[in-house]
């Protein structure tokens, strides 16, 4: 491919609204606009992504570091727009949301009687349990949604010590959301003093830690109330007894036991498909130095950046032309800088866009039937013969 043919524009600047180096250098070396979307090199690099994804090793060829859970593969990095758990000791990763952590059950009690008590002004798991001097995992904690495709009245509640994830929820029961206050009051609960004790015309859904959790304080369904020492099932039954808390850092791995961590992270796919321009950034953000891309020979758009440095007594060109045509009918994917450009130019080009080799067809080496090959994370030239360059390039 030449350079002219790619229309290929590189910039001095990183744009502006770079968040990460990786994408100000994609930017720069033109495989993106300020944007984000392709530009003709970078259509070129997504389509050898693709080619290469057929290939079932394309994980192991394409190396990144990365998180892998049953469902899908991510790639760890501090501006990604998902959350990811996961343990470095057994590798486990899901995302945030959908995590799985080992519970722990408090000491087992005694069923104690139902009892209903005054709790004025304990409308948060905080202020109930300050109230009534118990810890917040002696507390059940309500959530009360409204399914959208049928309007049905969700009631969820998980230990007072967790947060719910509504992803879990959502993966059981279909999209949510919030639920209004006519239909909280229909079902015959109270906002503030809820509990599945008693509701009328609801999908009730607990959390598994629940019926392990003996003489939970919840609502009564009645403002300014609670009951103390409920009891799954003897004072209530639900539709659904389900894992429904939201991980978090520190909690034990499903799997080992060691603490999960956390990480902010971009999807490079799922079991239904990989997201290639997600692989190209998370490339640039892997490799790159401090004069432009770096890209392995696995992933390169490119093997070889092949550029003439115009001579006073030879035609550089010429020579270059027939480089280029030799490296194409070898099957060397070769992108040739064609311009009369400034060898200067050339060369910060070539950097920026981080093809593994660079082969320079200059006067001087020609002079001796040579060109000048440079790796791009290498700090030296080699030299090679002219006839040479095809077997050098295969080693």
């Amino acid at each position: 491919m030449k350079y002219k043919d790619l229309n290929l524009q590189t910039q001095r600047e990183f744009p502006n609204n770079a968040r990460t180096a990786g994408f100000g250098w994609l930017v720069r070396a033109g495989y993106l606009t300020r944007e984000n979307d392709l530009l003709p090199l970078g259509k070129l690099a997504v389509a050898r992504l693709e080619e290469l994804s057929n290939d079932p090793t394309f994980s192991a060829v394409v190396n990144l570091p990365r998180l892998v859970s049953e469902q899908a593969v991510f790639f760890p990095m501090s501006t990604g727009n998902i959350e990811v758990a996961h343990c470095p000791s057994c590798k486990y990763a899901e995302l945030l949301d959908m995590a799985k952590f080992k519970k722990t059950a408090l000491p087992h009690e005694d069923e104690k009687p139902l009892e209903k008590v005054l709790t004025p002004d304990c409308n948060t798991i905080e202020s109930l349990a300050n109230f009534l001097g118990v810890p917040k995992e002696k507390t059940a904690k309500a959530l009360m949604f409204t399914r959208k495709e049928d309007g049905k009245f969700i009631f969820a509640a998980v230990r007072g010590d967790m947060q719910l994830s509504e992803a879990k929820l959502e993966y059981i029961v279909g999209e949510i959301e919030p639920a209004n206050t006519e239909a909280i009051t229909r079902s015959g609960a109270v906002a503030g003093y809820a509990s599945p004790i008693g509701l009328k015309d609801t999908l009730i859904l607990i959390d598994d830690l629940i019926p392990e959790s003996q003489n939970l304080a919840a609502g009564a369904n009645e403002a300014g109330y609670h009951f103390v020492n409920t009891n799954y099932p003897r004072d209530y039954s639900a539709e659904i007894v389900e894992d429904l808390a939201m991980a978090k850092a520190g909690d034990p791995c499903p799997t080992c036991g060691n603490p999960l961590e956390t990480t902010p992270a971009l999807p490079l796919g799922t079991r239904f498909g990989l997201f290639y321009q997600n692989w190209l950034l998370a490339l640039a953000e892997t490799y790159h130095d401090d004069k432009g891309l770096t890209m392995p020979k696995s992933a390169a758009a490119f093997d070889v950046y092949l550029m003439h440095v115009p001579g006073k007594q030879m035609d550089t060109r010429a020579q270059a032309v027939e480089i280029y045509d030799r490296l194409q009918a070898a099957g060397i994917r070769v992108l040739f800088d064609d311009r009369d450009e400034r060898a200067g130019v050339k060369f910060n080009d070539a950097d920026l866009i981080g093809c593994p080799l660079r082969i320079t067809v200059g006067e001087k080496a020609l002079q001796n039937g040579m060109v000048e090959v440079k790796e791009r994370t290498g700090k030296e030239n080699q030299l090679v013969k002219v006839e040479e360059i095809i077997p050098f390039l295969g080693k």
